[in-house]
């Protein structure tokens, strides 16, 4: 094989593997840091607060109960933002279309799919909107996009079959880039 097909050669092997599609999905989380200790913050004055007027009034032992609402808010709080580590990762390109799900203890489940065989499938509510998307090939099917809200969820399904389309097409050659 002489030098030029080698060049050739990675060339379109470069092509093959080129992205065509990439989606990292996450948990939608309306509250960041600072809003948490903000909250936490105005929790804790009021309660405080409150605890107070009942030790004034005698009633000692409310201020403990009052102290510890505050710490059961901390630690459910503390669970959600755990919980917003896990992500979905999708990938098309000429060759694959890879989901990559890692959980909020960071386990990883991956599945690859050729996507000359994928399918999407989604459960619509007439009310709601899309619920439910799915990947389908060859007897296996995942759903994906589950932190995705119906409106999200159409518009990511719209650029994924965009991106398996183009995937369909096989790569394209452009010798000006």
């Amino acid at each position: 094989m002489s030098p030029g097909n080698e060049i050739e050669h990675e060339h379109f092997e470069d092509l093959r593997e080129q992205q065509i599609f990439s989606a990292r999905l996450t948990p939608h989380r309306s509250l960041n840091r600072t809003g948490f200790l903000a909250v936490m913050l105005f929790l804790s004055v009021v309660s405080f607060a409150t605890g107070l007027v009942f030790l004034m009034k005698g009633a000692w032992p409310v201020l403990g109960f009052f102290g510890l609402d505050v710490l059961v808010v901390w630690w459910a709080f503390r669970a959600n933002f755990r919980t917003a580590r896990a992500r979905e990762e999708i990938t098309v390109t000429t060759s694959e279309l890879r989901v990559r799900r890692v959980s909020h203890r960071g386990q990883v489940a991956e599945w690859t799919f050729n996507p000359l065989w994928v399918r999407l499938d989604m459960e619509v509510d007439e009310d709601f909107g899309i619920e439910h998307l799915y990947l389908i090939s060859r007897g296996h099917q995942i759903r994906i996009a589950r932190f995705l809200g119906p409106e999200e969820k159409a518009s990511f399904y719209k650029g994924l079959v965009e991106a398996l389309n183009a995937a369909k097409r096989g790569p394209t050659y452009n010798p000006i880039s």
